[in-house]
């Protein structure tokens, strides 16, 4: 299973939130890059980053955070929050983007996201399906739609999408652990799917249970930034399950 950690940005900054709340920020690290490097050291390839500015302002902010991480480390970055036109996409993947995730967009506009699917395939285009009571939740989570998770999920799967970031926005930014029945649910009902976990992860244990679960990856925050999972034991797993 990869570990993709997560660096959110607001202000250029990194900072966490809890469940989504931009007035619960806490700011980790001035300086992103530094955090991306301190990842790279310790074996980490992946790394998901987020445009909470971005997000908020419903068009791309922080591409320069991105575009430095890019261009000082090896890291394989998917980068999010607020990408809404063809312009956002180039700018995104012009600055060092390896991946894209969708998240409003996929909800608000298919028909777009869908032509960024044809154009870029699905190894450049992640769905984020971010719920709430198994409801899709949009527009850095501050409304909710009236699409149901697993058949929003299902309709990508028809239009090509391969791999999708499956956030329980209850959990995340909690440290409480992560939504397992959901990722069973959702791996059980659309086999193949590479399906990443994401929010609320908070103890190493809960790492080898997601993979038992099928997940293809999953994303860690919080409970880096409040060592509640050390570099040095993602590290080990890491060199184990080469």
């Amino acid at each position: 299973m990869r570990i993709i950690p997560a660096i959110d940005i607001i202000n250029g900054k990194c900072v966490r939130l809890s469940k989504g709340d931009y007035n619960t920020q806490k700011i980790y690290n001035e300086n992103p890059l530094e955090m991306a490097k301190k990842f790279e050291a310790h074996g980490i390839k992946y790394l998901h980053l987020v445009d909470l500015d971005g997000a908020k302002a419903q068009a791309i902010v922080n591409y320069k955070v991105l575009e430095s991480i890019a261009k000082n480390t090896n890291l394989k970055i998917d980068f999010g929050g607020g990408l809404k036109s063809d312009a956002d996409l180039r700018i995104a993947f012009e600055s060092g983007a390896n991946q894209i995730t969708g998240g409003s967009v996929a909800v608000k506009n298919p028909a777009l996201f869908k032509t960024w699917l044809q154009i870029y395939g699905a190894d450049k285009i992640i769905l984020g399906a971010d719920a709430k009571n198994e409801t899709i939740a949009v527009n850095g989570w501050l409304e909710t739609s009236d699409k149901a998770l697993i058949p929003f999920i299902k309709d990508y799967v028809k239009a090509g999408i391969s791999t999708v970031i499956c956030t329980d926005i209850s959990k995340d930014g909690m440290l409480q652990g992560p939504s397992f029945e959901l990722y069973k649910k959702i791996i059980e009902q659309i086999p193949n799917l590479k399906l990443i976990a994401s929010g609320g992860i908070s103890h190493f244990d809960e790492l080898p249970i997601l993979a038992e679960l099928g997940c293809e990856a999953v994303i860690i925050g919080k409970a880096i930034y409040e060592h509640k999972i050390s570099l040095k034991i993602l590290e080990k797993y890491l060199l184990m399950s080469h």
